[in-house]
């Protein structure tokens, strides 16, 4: 799905006030603090409650794995001058059903209404489409998180129905809003410049340092 560009863990992408990049064992501590917090979590297909270290542990080692294998791109969501302290993360990856693209991400409470989510989204989006050689991405959002709904609304994003969707962390079917994004559609507003990037296209920074389910 993803390039030889994207799978070394000095790739990492620029935003106005964020970096994002492969996350890191030492990320794991930030992660069960803030993706095991309750109001987070139940959100999201993947991610359980509470959130034991061992498995925040094993999802930065699958999502190391996958970003090598080239099969998805999962980052971490860094203020820009802090790349160490992650508040979030980012992925695309295939949809175990359909194969599909699909995008997830999720942040931490502390940095809601900042619209951190909406510039990360945006940054991983014109990566996609910049790198690889898929023409749409999906996404979902359960239907009691209209916060999630806005930001693929911001994105460029097209409902495409509501309907029943397992959500394994959540032991069972919710009801969630579906949401499609086409290349075309993201080149349009690119040359209008309603995606809100800093630069066209966007900047791949490479780390000094070598370091060692998201949203639905």
């Amino acid at each position: 799905m993803f390039p030889d560009l994207t799978r070394d863990d000095v790739f990492r992408l620029e935003t106005r006030r964020l970096w994002l990049r492969w996350a890191r064992l030492a990320d794991a501590q930030a992660i069960v603090r803030l993706a095991g917090e309750k109001t987070v979590a139940e959100m999201t297909a993947r991610i359980p409650h509470p959130y034991h270290p061992d498995a925040a542990e094993r999802f930065i080692f699958q999502a190391r794995r996958s970003n090598a294998d080239g099969q998805g791109l999962q980052l971490a969501i860094t203020p820009k001058g802090k790349p160490n302290s992650l508040i979030g993360m980012v992925g695309i990856g295939p949809n175990p059903e359909t194969g599909k693209p699909e995008l997830g991400y999720w942040l931490g409470t502390p940095y809601w209404g900042h619209g951190y989510a909406t510039e990360a989204v945006r940054a991983l989006i014109d990566a996609f489409f910049a790198y690889s050689e898929g023409d749409e991405i999906t996404a979902c959002a359960r239907v009691i998180n209209p916060a999630s709904r806005r930001v693929l609304e911001r994105c460029g994003f097209a409902y495409q129905g509501a309907g029943l969707s397992e959500l394994p962390a959540r032991c069972g079917l919710y009801p969630v809003d579906h949401f499609r994004l086409e290349r075309r559609t993201w080149e349009s507003l690119k040359s209008w410049g309603h995606t809100g990037l800093v630069r066209e296209p966007v900047s791949v920074e490479v780390e000094v340092d070598r370091g060692m389910p998201l949203a639905c």
